[in-house]
């Protein structure tokens, strides 16, 4: 369809001048078609996909509607998540920032109700929220929707599916018959057709959704590999492609801080975001993440429609979602306002099914490539170097340099010669570099014979080294974080005897663990796992009385 200029909108100077702002010229198609027709006061029903602009399909026409004299509740927007509805309040303050006078407040749960309570009662004008949060406010007779004019359901079927049916009738028959009312939603279920026929008027149906639900901008790969290499394989991205911010995407909390753990001992400037965490922590992590301080952001699908921040180079889909739509959410954090954007998905065994399923959802060719090799890796930063060589050399001022390197030069040394050397002294320096990172979460372990960590749902593993190979408990956990990804924090219980050691891991790690480190080699050496039998681990006490029995047998 044809797009519209924001000037060919009837828009206000002030709304013209904040959308100027943000380097935009051209409306999106769901703009183009939703900001004529709320402009006019219908009921709207508008389906797009996440990524398409709707929050300014819809806010736009909200600020220009908003009766700056008038200092009560007019708009009530309800969202499925906190982080939407404060990602929508900053969009809609943004979009408002020449236009004076208008009071924006967003309520959720996870702040203390005491502040929104202040927030609310100075002239709120637009107010965006949860469903749940907004009951709250409603019961404690905080918030009156009783004059409110328009009303819209953001991600309304998301709403449905999270079961806050009951709360959206119950706001929707608090506010006046006579209304404004919108719902935006990616699909339209039964239930969300439902509640359009018995709470909109004749309501004018939007819908845009292209033939790739993805934003085309975005290039998408997979890695095919087994499950323990899926750390090594991210790690590799990281330092081959060198993204300014990535986001990596778990499909649990716990994976999340396995992650996060294993990403900050190798050196990475690295943290997490799950629900979990209370609001004041999500929003230090954002904030961070903003202005990277943090460079990659390991999260769970409940932050995926949250994050708005425009710059993200690269997503990565450690775990494949269990949901079509969620692939949508979570690789649509990159590629936005106009920018490219790569996303890597890492399939493992059975996942290689419910990437086929999301090709065909989504109708976008997901190619299969290499994981990049330590050679490809090096290279890169070869070329990396060699490139701020050459910036260095167009900057001139290398006299002093000149005169240090000089004296290096004869019949037998070329500056060739010297040049080389100095990029090999600096690779060797970046390798010993990102040991120490390594390092620095192993030394813990360093000089423990035994750690006890209390943990009742532990396998114990049988490895053929042991002392006299000079193995450490640290050179063990080195091994499987190296290899595996899994949290040092939960290995325990490692006990190094003369020829071989043991050393207890969680049940759900023990085939991964196995095959990680079965023929791998530690200190040299090659390394045989297996789960210990019952009977091979003795007590120190039923060691030395076994060793003094077979030194009285011996006696005699």
């Amino acid at each position: 369809m044809t797009t519209l200029k924001f000037t060919e909108l009837n828009l206000s100077r002030e709304i013209v001048k904040a959308v100027e702002d943000l380097g935009f010229e051209k409306a999106t198609p769901i703009q183009s078609l939703a900001i004529p027709k709320m402009m006019t006061g219908k009921d709207i029903i508008g389906q797009s996909q996440t990524g398409t602009g709707k929050t300014a399909a819809f806010g736009i026409p909200i600020l220009e509607k908003i009766n700056i004299e008038n200092k009560i509740v007019q708009t009530i927007i309800l969202c499925p998540t906190r982080e939407l509805a404060i990602q929508v309040a900053e969009e809609l303050k943004f979009f408002s920032k020449y236009k004076k006078g208008i009071s924006i407040v967003p309520v959720y749960g996870g702040q203390p109700i005491q502040r929104q309570i202040i927030a609310l009662a100075k002239n709120a004008q637009i107010v965006i929220g949860t469903p749940g949060r907004v009951i709250d406010h409603l019961k404690h007779k905080t918030l009156s929707i009783a004059s409110a004019s328009t009303i819209v359901l953001d991600e309304a079927d998301e709403m449905l599916d999270m079961g806050f049916r009951d709360d959206i009738e119950l706001i929707l028959k608090s506010m006046p018959e006579k209304r404004q009312t919108v719902f935006f939603s990616a699909t339209m279920p039964k239930e969300f057709l439902f509640l359009t026929k018995k709470y909109q008027r004749n309501p004018e149906i939007i819908k845009v959704v292209s033939e790739k639900l993805t934003v085309p901008l975005i290039e998408q790969y997979y890695f095919d590999l087994r499950e323990y290499q899926k750390l090594e394989a991210l790690t590799r991205c990281l330092d081959m492609y060198d993204p300014k911010l990535s986001i990596v995407f778990c499909n649990t909390k716990k994976r999340v801080d396995e992650v996060t753990s294993s990403l900050q001992a190798r050196g990475y400037t690295a943290d997490s975001l799950h629900g979990d965490m209370n609001q004041t922590q999500r929003d230090r992590v954002m904030t961070k993440f903003r202005s990277c301080s943090i460079e990659i952001l390991i999260a769970t699908d409940v932050a995926a429609r949250g994050i708005d921040v425009d710059n993200i180079d690269m997503v990565f889909n450690y775990d494949i979602p269990k949901d079509d739509e969620d692939y949508v959410h979570r690789i649509g954090r990159t590629g936005r306002a106009g920018k490219t954007g790569k996303a890597y998905s890492f399939v493992s065994g059975k996942d290689i099914y419910k990437l086929k399923d999301i090709q065909k959802y989504t109708k976008a060719n997901i190619t299969r490539e290499c994981v990049p090799s330590l050679v490809d890796v090096e290279n890169t930063k070869a070329i990396i170097i060699i490139n701020k060589v050459k910036k260095v050399l167009k900057e001139k001022n290398l006299e002093k340099y000149l005169r240090l390197v000089e004296p290096l030069i004869s019949d037998e040394i070329t500056s060739l010669d010297v040049a080389a050397a100095l990029l090999k002294m600096m690779f060797a320096s970046e390798r010993k570099e990102q040991k120490q990172k390594v390092d620095i979460f192993a030394n813990m372990y360093n000089n423990k014979s035994v750690i006890k960590i209390k943990n009742q749902n532990m396998v114990r593993l049988f490895i053929n080294i042991g002392k006299r190979d000079s193995v450490k408990a640290g050179d063990f956990v080195e091994a499987i974080v190296s290899e595996t990804g899994i949290s040092g924090n939960s290995i325990s219980n490692i006990k190094i005897l003369d020829t071989f050691s043991f050393i207890e891991v969680p049940k759900e790690h023990v085939n991964t663990i196995i095959t990680a480190l079965h023929s791998s080699n530690i200190k040299g050496k090659k390394v045989s796992v297996q789960i210990a039998k019952k009977t091979s681990y003795l007590s120190n006490k039923k060691v030395k009385h076994f060793k003094f029995r077979q030194s009285l047998i011996s006696k005699k």
